[in-house]
């Protein structure tokens, strides 16, 4: 069931949102060379109890750290780690979850270090553009699979791979809630979208081939080809009209 958010539910999303997108702000100046993802991830864990917020990371499933840092061909759940150092040229995303009295916000963005071929810019640049494509199509009377066709059209068309093995979700007072949202379909299929709904619309997509394997650590997934991997996520309230980004909220 996916559940519809009254007024009260969208108005801490919406300031779980405010909070957290003030971290990714600055994020970039923290994600620099020669600074492991574990100090990263202190940062980040620093800013959330600065700001009020609670990891909805930390604590699930053991899971220890208060975000998700993956470098390069690795595509989420990459774990903080001392012996893990960025370099110049490094693709970095970082993805947290946080709530603001026991309401959630998630998101995720690409962290360029340094100079990096065009290419791979190019790369970073259609991974936001297949994130707005889905998020275009969030409306109320749309049908869920609108999202997922235009996310996997967008990746595509420029030759990237989209990752079929992970998707995103609903959220509300859980990290993940029902629907799953896939970056693949066909449009006019699934749930009718509906005011009040609440999404993490997260985009994820290849260089080379979609497929990708859970690492021994049982988080770190990585491309099996070992070629650059994309992720990016915003969290979006369906409304009566365009939808509201709450990661984005200037």
């Amino acid at each position: 069931m996916i559940v519809i958010k009254n007024k009260i539910s969208i108005g801490k999303m919406e300031e779980a949102g405010k909070r957290l997108s003030s971290i990714f702000e600055t994020v970039d100046g923290q994600a620099i060379e020669g600074k492991s993802t574990l100090t990263v991830d202190a940062w980040i864990e620093a800013q959330l109890a600065k700001l009020g917020l609670e990891s909805r990371t930390k604590g699930y499933r053991s899971y220890r750290h208060a975000s998700c840092i993956s470098i390069n061909n690795e595509l989420v759940h990459g774990i903080p780690s001392e012996k893990k150092m960025i370099k110049s040229g490094d693709i970095v995303k970082i993805d947290i979850c946080a709530s603001w009295r026991g309401y959630c916000a998630d998101m995720a963005r690409m962290v360029i270090v340094g100079k990096v071929p065009s290419k791979v810019s190019d790369f970073v640049d259609v991974a936001q553009q297949s994130l707005d494509a889905g998020i275009a199509q969030a409306v109320a009377g749309g049908r869920l699979s609108n999202i997922s066709a235009a996310i996997q059209q967008k990746i595509e068309e420029h030759g990237y791979g989209v990752v079929r093995d992970f998707a995103g979700h609903g959220i509300g007072k859980r990290m993940h809630e029902e629907p799953e949202i896939l970056n693949y379909g066909h449009p006019g299929q699934g749930p009718l979208l509906r005011e009040g709904m609440t999404f993490a619309i997260e985009p994820m997509l290849t260089m080379g081939s979609y497929e990708v394997d859970v690492m021994d650590d049982g988080w770190t997934v990585k491309t099996r080809d070992g070629n650059l991997a994309g992720h990016i996520e915003d969290t979006v309230l369906i409304t009566d009209g365009m939808p509201k980004i709450l990661t984005r909220p200037h």
